[in-house]
C-alpha cells in the first residue's frame, strides 16, 4: 500500500481471456516468432500459459487448437527417422509477417504500386490537385483539356475562338520514385545478453518491414542481410527462423554485403537500415578474422568509418538504429553517422518498429 493505495494483481475478466482460433492463433504467432519457428516448443509454451491463465474452456482446448492448425495448413508433419515433427507452412510465415506489421506499423491497405515521394525523381503517376501554366517541354498528357479550353474562351471569346500557348494549363504530377533498401540485423551473441532478448524485436520489425514493402510498395526492394563473425543475406521467408549465434559483430562485412547488393540495383534511391546492439569487434584480414571483444578497436573502427565515408560517395545513407545505451557505443555510432551523412536513432526495443517505419517513410518527399 503507498498513499493509502492498495495494489493487487490483475486478474482479467472472463470476457478478456482468450478464447476460440483466432485469439490463440495470435498467441502462437508471437511464440513462434520468439522460438524461431519451432512448432513443438511455441505449443509447450502455450499449454503452460494456458495452465496458468485458463486461455481456453471446455468447449475449445489446446488440442483442438492443434488440430485447427493442422486442418487450416498452418503447420503440417513430417516423420523423419520416423519420429513425429512438424513444421510452419509459407502460409504460416505470412501470417507471423502480416502480425507483426499490424501490431507495430498499425494495418495498411494494399495500393496498386510504391509511391515513395523522393528527393530524386521518377516517373510521375499520380496526378494532383495542383495547376500551373504549361512550359517548354510539358508532355500532352499533363494538359487540362478542359480547363484550358475555358481560358481560350476567355481570352479570345467565342466569335474568334483560338487555343494558343498561354491558354494552355498543366495538370501536376507527384513524381514517385523507387527505393532499395538493404536492412542489416545484428545476430551477435550480445542480442540475446545480459537476460534481454533483442533478436526478437529485430525479428519483428524486419517481418515488418519486409510486409509493408511487399504490400504497399511493391516496386521498392528489399534485401535482409545478418551479421556475426561474417555477413550473409538471407530470405524474407527465413526470418521467422532467424537465431543468435556465437558470434562477433563484423559490421564491415555487413556494409560491405549491402553495398555489393545495391550497386545491382538500378533504383536511383538507395539505403542502409542497421539495427545493432553493440560495437564492431571483428573483421577479416585475409583468410583469418581479427577480433577484439574488449573496446573499440581502432584498426576494426577506422575501416568501419571508411566504409561509412564510401558509402557516403556512393550516395548510400546508412540509418543505424542503437538499441543500447552505453555512451561509449553511442560515441561509435555519432562517428560513423558523420562519416556516412545518414541518421542514427537510439531506441529502445519498445520502439524500435516506430523509429524503423517513420524513417522509411520519411523518404517520401513531393516532386512538382
Amino acid at each position: 500500500m503507498i498513499n493509502g493505495v492498495i495494489f493487487s494483481q490483475f486478474v482479467p475478466a472472463l470476457s478478456q481471456k482468450a478464447k476460440g482460433f483466432e485469439q490463440l492463433f495470435d498467441l502462437f504467432r508471437q511464440l513462434l516468432t520468439m522460438t524461431s519457428g519451432d512448432v513443438a516448443e511455441a505449443m509447450n509454451y502455450l499449454t503452460q500459459l494456458d495452465r496458468k491463465y485458463q486461455l481456453t474452456d471446455d468447449q475449445y482446448g489446446i488440442g483442438q487448437f492443434y488440430e485447427d492448425l493442422k486442418e487450416r495448413g498452418y503447420i503440417v508433419e513430417e516423420q523423419p527417422d520416423g519420429g513425429n515433427r512438424f513444421k510452419i507452412t509459407p502460409k504460416t510465415e505470412q501470417a507471423i509477417r502480416k502480425g507483426a506489421l499490424e501490431e507495430i506499423f498499425g494495418k495498411l491497405k494494399k495500393t496498386p504500386r510504391g509511391d515513395h515521394q523522393m528527393n530524386r525523381t521518377g516517373q510521375g503517376e499520380e496526378l494532383s490537385a495542383d495547376r500551373r501554366d504549361y512550359r517548354f517541354g510539358d508532355t500532352l498528357d499533363h494538359i487540362d483539356m478542359t480547363e484550358s479550353l475555358k481560358n481560350a474562351q476567355i481570352n479570345h471569346g467565342l466569335m474568334d475562338f483560338s487555343l494558343a500557348e498561354g491558354d494552355l494549363e498543366i495538370i501536376e504530377k507527384e513524381t514517385k520514385s523507387q527505393t532499395s533498401t538493404v536492412l542489416m540485423i545484428d545476430i551477435s551473441h550480445s542480442m540475446i545478453l545480459y537476460g534481454e532478448d533483442r533478436i526478437t524485436p529485430a525479428k519483428k520489425v524486419a517481418m515488418a518491414l519486409a510486409e509493408m514493402i511487399t504490400t504497399k510498395y511493391p516496386k521498392d526492394t528489399l534485401d535482409i542481410i545478418v551479421f556475426g563473425n561474417d555477413a550473409w543475406q538471407i530470405k524474407i521467408k527465413d526470418l521467422p527462423y532467424l537465431e543468435v549465434g556465437p558470434y562477433h559483430t563484423n559490421t564491415i562485412s555487413g556494409l560491405e554485403l549491402a553495398q555489393d547488393l545495391l550497386r545491382r540495383k538500378k533504383t536511383p534511391n538507395k539505403q542502409i537500415f542497421m539495427i545493432t546492439d553493440g560495437k564492431p569487434t571483428c573483421m577479416k584480414v585475409g583468410l583469418r578474422y581479427y577480433k577484439n571483444s574488449f573496446g573499440l578497436d581502432r584498426k576494426i573502427i577506422n575501416k568501419t568509418l571508411n566504409l561509412g565515408a564510401h558509402l557516403k560517395k556512393m550516395n548510400i545513407p546508412v540509418t543505424t538504429f542503437m538499441i543500447a545505451t552505453d555512451p561509449y557505443l553511442q560515441q561509435f555510432v555519432r562517428d560513423f553517422t558523420e562519416a556516412n551523412s545518414g541518421q542514427a536513432y537510439y531506441s529502445s526495443l519498445q520502439g524500435l518498429g516506430k523509429l524503423v517505419f517513420e524513417d522509411y517513410k520519411k523518404n517520401r518527399k513531393k516532386n512538382l
